[in-house]
């Protein structure tokens, strides 16, 4: 299968400079991957590329507005469209077909705990949603059902599946997929290190956390930075090392 691109039209801060990507597979069974955001110029752009034939199935990878505000739209031009995991839910390891091939339905939570991705056994291409992008990392929405330690175990397995290309929701195509995944592994030992290194500074929130941890943040990502070291909080304290009281963090074991 050749999947082709279709941008959602919805570049901004959080989404990136080139908004979240959509996959479109052409076939048997036009299968989308992904539904953007409804913008206007998105279901002309797949309605082109399907030149006249119908869309069978938008797969989602994961429930964020980024990824499933676009369903309305799809909708309204092609009301026979099935939407997965809505109309069918997906199996762990499950077969999906896609254009005029399958996609194995791979399981990766951490970043949502909805979050799936789709692996092509025959050309090795994993649409791996927001579990990775290349030029930047990945929030993990503590408060919004985000698990870091379920992130890790999620980038080991696709790590272990060893995919020729990565098609994520932003930015390009990742032609080194195990080194982004081992680059991903280590920053973020990295930035548990810088954590509690800040911890050990007397920082006890997550906001003092991040003005110790990250440099020249933009205000539009200072919440999802602060997400993404609550989820490193909370990794620290299931594991026994960190404690929380009041909203207030510091290193040091459980009282009895």
């Amino acid at each position: 299968m050749s999947p082709l691109l279709l941008r959602a039209h919805n570049a901004s801060d959080w989404t990136g400079p080139t908004g979240n990507n959509t996959w479109l597979l052409r076939g048997r069974t036009p299968v989308l991957v992904d539904a953007g955001v409804g913008e206007a110029r998105h279901i002309r752009d797949i309605a082109a590329a399907l030149a006249g034939t119908m869309l069978a199935v938008v797969l989602v990878t994961h429930g964020h507005p980024d990824h499933v505000g676009g369903l309305p739209a799809i909708r309204e031009r092609w009301p026979s469209v099935r939407v997965r995991p809505a109309s069918e839910p997906f199996v762990d390891g499950g077969s999906i077909d896609a254009g005029d091939g399958a996609l194995r339905a791979i399981h990766t939570p951490g970043h949502a705990p909805d979050h799936w991705c789709f692996f092509d056994e025959e050309s090795r291409d994993l649409f791996c949603g927001d579990l990775a992008r290349a030029g930047g990392t990945i929030v993990i929405p503590a408060r919004r059902g985000g698990d870091l330690r379920e992130y890790l175990a999620s980038l080991e397995r696709i790590l272990g599946l060893a995919p020729r290309r990565l098609l994520p929701g932003h930015g390009p195509i990742v032609e080194d997929p195990s080194g982004l995944l081992r680059e991903y592994l280590e920053h973020r030992a990295a930035r548990e290190r810088q954590v509690v290194a800040a911890l050990e500074a007397g920082r006890t929130t997550p906001d003092q956390i991040v003005d110790e941890v990250y440099a020249d943040l933009a205000p539009a990502l200072r919440g999802a930075a602060a997400e993404s070291v609550l989820a490193h909080l909370l990794k620290l304290k299931d594991e026994g090392s960190v404690v929380e009281a009041g909203g207030l963090w510091a290193l040091g074991e459980p009282k009895a």
